[in-house]
């Protein structure tokens, strides 16, 4: 295959009008694109910074085989490739000068393109984290539940989210994060955040909700402040917000967890998700943006 097979574009409607097909037929493992190019769509294209999002695809025989979209400042993401496409997009994308802080994609395509970058521009490629991607089966609410009970998060709650969605960021560290007040603005307009409030009306933790598109929701921020942990907020969050999902018609609930935390995969499971499959982030440093000498 050429370098040529890749084709790049800043425009979203030109990516979606060819790849929105391919993107659809596999909505779990492709949620993330799915979930970003329909928040791009829906609230614009700066949501998650201010330059243009990137996008790729790679078409044989007249047929999506693969994407890619970034939205700088974040890393790039990409669906499954062999690790000769993997190749090829790296050295096109060195050769255009592209300066990467890092891939997140299944777990074989991240580290075949983390080789790449390193070979074709001198890079170093440092694993970040390990994630499972999981889907709901049969949904088992935890018991017993904690006191209190589940609340959707509305305009009142704004500051809240704010500051509960910075401490999130700050102890995930990774990922494609839209700023603070937007993301909350959003999640208010939506219904996608629930609190699981103590019965004197505290919020003890919150678990939100993607929008539905291809007929996947995917849960995901789930928080609960440190001093609250252990006491079973955040499982009764996400076991309402999974039940919402499916009460709203989504045919797959979804979500990712940090393979480095036994304890919310083993929550997860408890309540019914099970594996889809692995997924890897790197971080690229000593990125020169150029083609390696030979």
């Amino acid at each position: 295959m050429r370098t040529d097979d890749w084709h790049l574009t800043q425009d979203l409607d030109t990516f979606l009008t060819r790849a929105d097909a391919f993107l659809r037929s596999q909505p779990a493992l492709h949620t993330l694109p799915l979930t970003v190019t329909n928040n791009l769509r829906t609230r614009g294209p700066h949501i998650y910074g201010d330059a243009e999002p990137e996008f790729g695809l790679l078409e044989q025989d007249g047929a999506v085989r693969a994407t890619f979209f970034r939205t700088p400042p974040h890393r790039m993401n990409l669906t499954v490739l062999t690790a000769e496409e993997a190749d090829v997009l790296a050295a096109r994308l060195a050769a255009l000068g592209q300066r990467l802080p890092g891939v997140h994609a299944d777990r074989a395509t991240a580290t075949a393109f983390a080789e790449a970058w390193q070979r074709h521009t001198g890079a170093t490629a440092t694993l970040r984290e390990r994630n499972r991607l999981y889907r709901l089966g049969t949904l088992t609410v935890p018991r017993p539940l904690p006191p209190g009970g589940p609340r959707v998060a509305v305009a009142a709650d704004r500051e809240h989210l704010i500051r509960w969605h910075d401490e999130f960021v700050a102890a995930v560290g990774s990922g494609v994060f839209q700023d603070a007040a937007e993301w909350a603005d959003a999640r208010i307009e939506q219904g996608g955040i629930t609190f699981w409030e103590t019965p004197d009306g505290t919020p003890a933790a919150m678990a939100g909700t993607t929008p539905q598109v291809a007929g996947q929701i995917r849960v995901a921020p789930v928080y609960t402040p440190p001093h609250l942990r252990g006491r079973g907020y955040a499982g009764a969050a996400t076991a309402e917000v999974s039940r919402a999902a499916l009460a709203a018609g989504a045919r797959e609930v979804l979500l990712f967890t940090d393979l480095s935390n036994p304890t919310s995969n083993g929550l997860y499971q408890r309540i019914g998700y099970r594996p889809v499959a692995d997924f890897a982030v790197y971080d690229f440093t000593g990125n020169t943006g150029r083609s390696a000498p030979a």
